[in-house]
């Protein structure tokens, strides 16, 4: 579909998108958002930072807008496509072109000038959404701006209070994961080109100081956040992370849209990084990707449950538990294969546990965009004891995958698995095994009962073909917000 013959044109800015930049969920979500409302007349644009990487995939393209000073530099607006898509990117080196990562130098520091890069970003995108570019002398604007987490929140903020021209365009926020805000110290405010009636508790200030997930939260039209469940969590102080006064405030503007994956991209049927392809009638054909992923994490071959992790090693996703967990695993006869990096304690504190038991442990630090998928397709089960998960992706591939989650009853993991208690077993719709509660008892009584039930083969498979039946592809996500859109324009 054409950016002409569909009756909606949406920009979505963001700070990354696959699969040009990522380094989380948001990414995906970016990335598939395009493809996912296609087919409901909705033409997505999407902007992104010139990133080094952005550009070398962008090539040889044209400048479509040029603004002579930017936040302190020139700066100017490279069009191409993304996945088939619409593609704006902000090309401003001095602000995006450095070493290291994303938004921190190697040493995992962020940038002191965050807010300024992402405030242009911002400031860019209402530009472009109110009509910067011109097609035969008349403003090419959008009909709906849509911001992704901090990083694009400003955007809602300068269609309000310093829209280009006047002409203010319906904006959405969506909060992928409220712990990161965008916090700054008050006397950058001078700075972000703002009118002085901004600085308010009802506008971007944020306990004394300048707030930028704080401003979109406040000022756009609408807000969502990627599941039903953790749109009401983030209303309560435990969840909220200093922000559910004003979600609670916002009410009915607040709106949980689940997460969908790429069936495309994450389909064992026909995945080009497993060992053997599969489906959910051929689920012996697992057992080659089992004996793969074994070899390549140096696995002692057994008949006993695999289980996976793939996650940041972090405190919010559990993973402080994890090294007793092992020993837990271990100890009932199966094995673990960890995937990820973050908090180097735990990183060491995981070494250490594949060091002690070598062969029924092992860990990569890192990532790797193959390896993921080929632990999907070979471990039996996927731990995924989050603090707090605003949707997942993870568990959601391992339902693709038929690898089992075992998951913590928070956020969308409590949306999306459905747990194998006695009842869900009889009715036959059980998905996984969800638990209440982090901590070392609970998860630790959540292993043993997914070791029970891994033992019981038939409950085992209808697990897995249960999870790989369900439905999480972009359809009802992609309906669920051309329809907010639409309401808004309305």
């Amino acid at each position: 579909m054409s950016a002409e013959s569909a009756d909606l044109r949406v920009l979505s800015v963001a700070s990354e998108a696959v699969p040009l930049v990522k380094t989380g969920g948001l990414a995906d979500v970016v990335g598939a958002l395009p493809g996912a409302l296609a087919g409901e007349g909705v033409a997505v644009t999407t902007l992104l930072p010139g990133y080094p990487s952005v550009l070398s995939a962008l090539g040889r393209s044209r400048p479509v807008h040029v603004w002579p000073e930017l936040f302190g530099a020139p700066a100017r607006l490279m069009a191409g496509t993304l996945e088939g898509h619409p593609l704006y990117v902000l090309d401003s080196p001095s602000l995006f072109v450095r070493e290291g990562l994303p938004y921190a130098d190697r040493a995992g520091v962020d940038w002191p000038d965050n807010w300024r890069r992402f405030c242009a970003l911002g400031r860019a995108a209402a530009d472009v959404a109110g009509g910067a570019i011109e097609k035969r002398g008349k403003p090419q604007g959008f009909d709906l701006l849509h911001a992704h987490d901090w990083q694009g929140a400003m955007a809602a903020a300068y269609t309000r209070y310093a829209p280009l021209g006047g002409r203010t365009v319906p904006s959405v926020v969506t909060v992928h994961n409220i712990a990161f805000q965008g916090r700054f110290p008050a006397e950058v405010f001078a700075g972000v080109g703002l009118p002085q009636r901004a600085w308010h508790m009802q506008g971007v200030e944020y306990y004394g100081g300048f707030g930028m997930l704080k401003a979109g939260l406040f000022c756009a039209d609408a807000i969502t956040t990627v599941s039903p469940t953790y749109a009401r969590e983030i209303r309560s102080h435990t969840f909220g992370m200093g922000l559910e006064g004003l979600i609670a405030e916002r009410g009915s503007a607040v709106h949980g849209i689940l997460n969908g994956i790429d069936t495309k991209v994450w389909n064992p049927a026909n995945d080009p990084s497993l060992a053997a392809p599969y489906s959910a009638r051929t689920l012996a054909k697992r057992g080659a990707n089992k004996r793969a992923l074994e070899a390549e994490f140096g696995l002692v071959e057994d008949e006993g449950p695999l289980f996976v992790v793939i996650t940041r090693l972090t405190w919010q996703k559990g993973m402080d538990l994890l090294p007793a967990m092992a020993d837990h695993i271990v100890a009932l006869g199966g094995r673990l294969a960890v995937l990820g990096s973050g908090d180097a304690a735990l990183e060491q504190a995981l070494l250490a546990v594949s060091a002690r038991h070598p062969g029924r442990v092992g860990v990569r630090i890192g990532y790797d965009e193959g390896l993921s998928h080929r632990m999907q397709g070979g471990g039996d089960a996927i731990l995924i004891p989050s603090r707090f998960e605003p949707c997942g992706l993870t568990q959601l591939y391992g339902l693709a995958y038929g690898c089992v989650p075992v998951v913590s009853r928070t956020g969308g993991l409590a949306d999306t698995v459905i747990d194998a208690n006695p009842a869900a077993l009889v009715a036959g719709v059980a998905t996984g095994v969800q638990f209440d509660g982090v901590d070392a008892a609970t998860l630790a009584s959540a292993i043993t009962r997914t070791v029970a039930l891994y033992r019981s083969s038939e409950d085992w498979q209808r697990l897995q073909r249960n999870g790989m039946k369900a439905d999480f592809s972009w359809k009802a996500s992609g309906r669920a917000y051309a329809a907010l859109y639409r309401t808004l324009i309305r």
